[in-house]
Formats: C-alpha cells, structure tokens, sequence
C-alpha cells in the first residue's frame, strides 16, 4: 500500500495526518517520503479571514498564533475552520522508495492540504507582516507516498502559481459538472471576485454555461463586470438566503442549474439551495461550509438538489487552472491584481 503518512501521526493514534491533532514534523524522511524546503505557504481564505478577526488585523498577533498552530500541532491546521492552505518551496531530499514524480531541486506546490502535511517552521516567520494570506517562510515539510505534488510551471511567478494552485479544484470540478448537464446549463457563482470564483466562472463559460457572478459589494461588482468573466453580475449578501436567490433568478430568468460556493464566510448554505433549480447541483468549495446546515437546509427547503463537496482535487486540476490563467487574461489580471494587495 502506497504511504499515506500514519507512521508521522502523533496524536490520537490510529487515525490518518489529516484528522490527528498532531503529527511528527522531523525533517529525517523514510523511505518513500520526500521532504520539501519551504518558501512560501499560502493560508486558506476560511483560515486566514478568522485569525485577523480574531486578533482585529494584528499581524503581529496573527503571525504568532500561525506559529503556535505550527508548533503545537506539527501542521498548519486551524482549530477553529479545521482547514490549512497549501505550500511551495523545493525539493531536498526524496526517499529511495517514493512514487511521487519529482527529483531533488525541483521548484514544486503540494497540492494537498497544510492541515496534514507534516509542517517545520525554522524563521520564526520573520519576513511576514501577518497581514495577508501568502507567508514567505523557511523550513521543511513531508509528502508521503499517497501526497499530490506539481512542478511549478516557468511562465508563472511563483506567488501566482501557489495563488492559482491554491484553488484549482474549484474550477476543474465546476467544468465537469458543467460538461455533465444537458441543454443549457446555467451557473451561478457566490464570490466571484475572488480566486476560486474567478476561475470557476471562466471554467464555466469555457464549458458552454451562462453565467451570474454573485458578489457583496458595488466594489467587487466593477471589477468584475471589467474583468468580464460573468455574462451578468449581482450584488447580494449570500447570507441572505431570499436576497442571493432573487438575486440569482433576477440576472439568470430563474434559478440556476448549477450553483458554486466559493465564499470564505459561514452562512451561504440555504442561500445557495434557494437559489438552484429543482433538479440541479450545489457544489460547495468553502471550507466555511456547515454540511449538517446544508443538508437539514434542503430537507427543510423540500430542494430537490445534488450537493457535491468539493474536496480540492480532480484528476487533472493543477494542469486545467494553469491553463485557464494562460488562456484568459482577465483572469490572471485579477490574480496578479490580488497578489500585489496582499
């Protein structure tokens, strides 16, 4: 059986890295682990947007409890959201028995979650500010045998990469189902100003659907209707459930054959359900998501849908993001717009 990293879990025994509460970060790998010096991590939106409400935008509160996370737990893997973010950096060593398809000095993004990704921070995260989601940082992590890995590609910096990397699944995911429905499927996005909901409505267009981008403020409604990637857009609160669902049916004539989450606040379950045709699907790619809400949601709303957690990886979606950062510049605008804020 190919590793998935039992030997690196600490603490409770017996379960796999992703739900342990802490693992083993030793930098010594065994034989089909690969160890990565880090560059670079990029924290989950979910995970990034509690600790600086919590702390009030302190980065230097911000940047201690990641650090205390880091240590505690031998991951980064929030307590509060349950999530992480991912990583790049290079590879350094790469044991005599792993599967995974890199070499040593190779420049790579894990594409699977920090939160079970054996995490060693040595800077003290000295060069972070605490005040965006992309933390330059040295150190080591692990993959195991079972880990995701890409070679970062040579015509994308690498803060682009990671940021593009980061959320891939969203859209790859959103292109299948969307290729999936018959006539003519209609989406509609919850943040589509961000980096997953960007992609996603591009993934979408590209695979035939019409679109409404959904987002909370005038502000973010300019900057995609000048992005153009939403054949419409729309501003409403996704927590508000009656309010996101005309919003939806106001832009589209109806309600929407398929509706993507990519929000990062908790709240957006019953809206989505609302706002999705009898017979559709939900695809929920936040981590903010609460599925017991979500499914007693549907129950309640007598919804006829199909809900689809999206869990970050579809064969493919590393190759399938770049591409649409390659093939839509609109896209990688926003992006790259995104990055210099942070």
């Amino acid at each position: 059986m190919v590793s998935v990293g039992l030997g690196r879990v600490l603490e409770p025994a017996g379960v796999l890295p992703q739900a342990a509460w802490r693992l083993d970060a030793s930098p010594v790998i065994g034989p089909d682990e690969v160890r990565i010096r880090v560059r670079r991590l990029n924290l989950d939106a979910a995970s990034y947007r509690q600790l600086a409400g919590k702390h009030e935008g302190d980065g230097a509160a911000i940047r201690a409890e990641v650090l205390e996370i880091v240590r505690s737990r031998g991951k980064m893997h929030n307590p509060v959201t349950g999530s992480g973010g991912m990583l790049i950096g290079v590879v350094e060593e790469v044991g005599r028995e792993s599967p995974l398809p890199v070499k040593v000095g190779d420049r790579v993004a894990t594409l699977v979650s920090l939160t079970l990704t054996p995490l060693l921070i040595t800077d003290g995260l000295r060069d972070w500010d605490g005040l965006g989601e992309q933390v330059p940082a040295d150190g080591t992590a692990i993959l195991f045998g079972r880990s995701i890995v890409g070679v970062l590609p040579d015509d994308l910096s690498p803060e682009l990469a990671l940021a593009v990397y980061d959320v891939c699944g969203a859209p790859a995911l959103t292109d299948r189902v969307v290729r999936g429905c018959p006539g003519a499927p209609t989406v509609a996005v919850f943040g589509g100003a961000g980096k997953s909901g960007s992609l996603t409505l591009a993934a979408a267009r590209l695979a035939g659907a019409r679109t409404v981008g959904i987002v909370p403020t005038e502000a973010e409604a300019a900057t995609l209707r000048a992005a153009g990637l939403a054949d419409a857009v729309a501003v409403a609160d996704a927590r508000n459930p009656v309010a996101v669902a005309g919003a939806v049916a106001g832009a589209l004539g109806g309600p929407a054959t398929i509706t993507v989450v990519c929000v990062d606040v908790p709240g957006c379950e019953h809206g989505a359900i609302l706002s999705t045709a009898p017979g559709g699907t939900v695809i929920f790619f936040s981590m903010a998501t609460s599925f017991p809400a979500a499914a007693l949601g549907a129950e309640g709303l007598a919804a006829d849908v199909t809900m689809l957690v999206g869990n970050g990886y579809v064969p493919g979606h590393a190759e399938f993001a770049v591409g649409l950062v390659r093939a839509v510049p609109a896209v990688r605008a926003l992006f790259e717009a995104r990055i210099s804020a942070d």
